[in-house]
């Protein structure tokens, strides 16, 4: 999620509805200036007896981030608290139960992508070996309840964690019980955009499937492959689902303003403060009657705001962001970003992947983002059959993308490597979630703490 850092007196103020466009519009590049940003949280856990620190005791989550300075990062304040820190790589943040989150520079290609990966996470396994704290890549808490968890002291945390229970059964899990890969990707024009946005949209499921991490709570199998995706069907439907309108004819910068204008606000940023709006409605801010600042119209940074408070399975920004993927170990980190490159910036790979999936019906999209949470690549997909029926060809499809691409490492290799771990799912036929089940019920003998030596960076 988001950091702020500082506030927005001097953006301009929205006076009509082509700036509302203009924050969707003004990511467009052409080809040669994409970008590849790459996000991914982990739990932090204490090596002695696997608890969740707590911002403030020693050794806890405000000194890990201290100590990442001796790296050269910069920390970010908020109220007098370190949240966050900015470097060369991108920006060190906080989930709100502590998670770490590297939201990683916008980088040309995937080796560089790995690259930053690998440098962040050897950095954080220094600090944690100093300090005896160890990273969990996994879509969910294994074995904790929520009770037993931390809230980082962030404004707007503070303000969802109230708002949550208002509007859906699990939103506090979400926020304090979950993790995920994530990659943020560019577009040239408004049909470009337009055609990513289906097309990923469409196979988001996939890459749940393909990545679903999440087959354990509160230290027993919950009875999905990915837990993390399920949660989201509950948080807050306002913000949240597979947004049918995409696939419409004329579907464009227009269409995704009028539904950020539908969603309900979270808050409003000020002097460093953020100010409780959740609920009311931004359309209302446009014309200066938002009862919290009543005379005040909003900025085209708050407007910047708003638009992070949906949390669909693609979000649309200055750039879309792929979010159906559970929180993994180093390679999956690499093979998101991978995939969705693959699909996205190759013409030809993008009309493919378009073509195995543009016949399916909104039901049918529907039907197969409810089911694949539990059922995984068993997931039933339009005009029949399951989702592993088209899995090794999507995969494949995003390897020809990459291959077409031909951005070289030093070695001479192109970025389709980064698919293996992909691969090996497809030709096992069993997601990352089923494999930890399979050792749960195996040679774990049901102890959940084996994950720990399992699944830590």
């Amino acid at each position: 999620m988001s950091t702020k850092t500082v506030s927005n007196r001097n953006d301009p103020v929205i006076e009509t509805r082509d700036q509302l466009i203009a924050a969707m519009s003004k990511g467009e590049k052409p080809k040669e200036r994409w970008r590849i940003g790459t996000e991914h949280e982990k739990f932090v856990y204490c090596t002695g007896d696997h608890h969740a620190p707590s911002y403030d005791e020693p050794g806890g989550i405000r000194d890990l981030l201290m100590a990442l300075t001796e790296f050269g990062w910069e920390p970010v304040y908020e109220g007098g608290n370190v949240i966050a820190l900015k470097g060369a790589d991108g920006a060190v943040s906080l989930e709100p139960a502590g998670q770490l989150e590297l939201s990683g520079a916008p980088l040309e290609n995937l080796h560089q992508t790995c690259a930053e990966t690998g440098r962040h996470l050897q950095q954080v396994k220094a600090i944690g070996d100093k300090t005896g704290k160890a990273f969990l890549g996994l879509g969910l808490w294994p074995d904790k309840t929520r009770a037993e968890l931390p809230i980082m002291p962030k404004g707007r945390y503070e303000i969802m964690l109230r708002h949550m229970p208002r509007v859906g059964s699990m939103g506090l899990d979400m926020m304090l019980r979950t993790c995920t890969i994530q990659v943020n990707l560019d577009y040239s024009s408004e049909a470009d955009m337009a055609h990513k946005f289906r097309t990923s949209l469409a196979l988001q499921p996939l890459a749940t499937a393909l990545f679903a991490n999440s087959p354990f709570l509160e230290g027993k199998p919950n009875g999905f492959l990915s837990y993390r995706s399920h949660i989201w069907s509950d948080t807050d439907p306002a913000r949240t689902g597979m947004l049918p309108f995409v696939f419409e004819d004329g579907f464009g910068y227009e269409r995704y303003a009028d539904y950020m204008l539908d969603v309900p606000m979270y808050f409003v940023y000020r002097d460093g403060k953020y100010i409780d709006a959740s609920g009311l409605n931004f359309r209302d801010f446009l014309k200066g009657e938002l009862s919290v600042l009543p005379g005040e119209k909003p900025t085209v940074s708050d407007w910047e705001d708003h638009m992070s408070t949906a949390f669909p399975e693609v979000r649309l920004k200055s750039f879309l962001e792929m979010r159906g993927a559970d929180g993994g170990p180093w390679s999956k980190i690499c093979a998101l970003p991978a995939f969705w490159v693959g699909l996205l910036y190759d013409q030809s790979a993008l009309d493919a992947a378009w073509d195995e999936v543009k016949h399916w019906t909104m039901e049918e999209r529907e039907l197969l983002r409810s089911s694949v949470p539990k059922m995984g690549l068993d997931a039933p997909i339009g005009g029949g059959g399951k989702l592993r029926d088209i899995a090794g060809r999507i995969v494949e499809i995003a390897s020809a993308g990459l291959t077409a691409r031909n951005r070289l490492n030093s070695g001479g290799d192109n970025e389709s490597g980064f698919l293996d771990p992909l691969r090996e799912v497809v030709a096992s036929g069993k997601t990352p979630a089923e494999v930890l089940l399979d050792k749960y019920h195996g040679e774990w003998g049901g102890n959940i703490s084996r994950v720990y030596g399992e699944m830590s960076f």
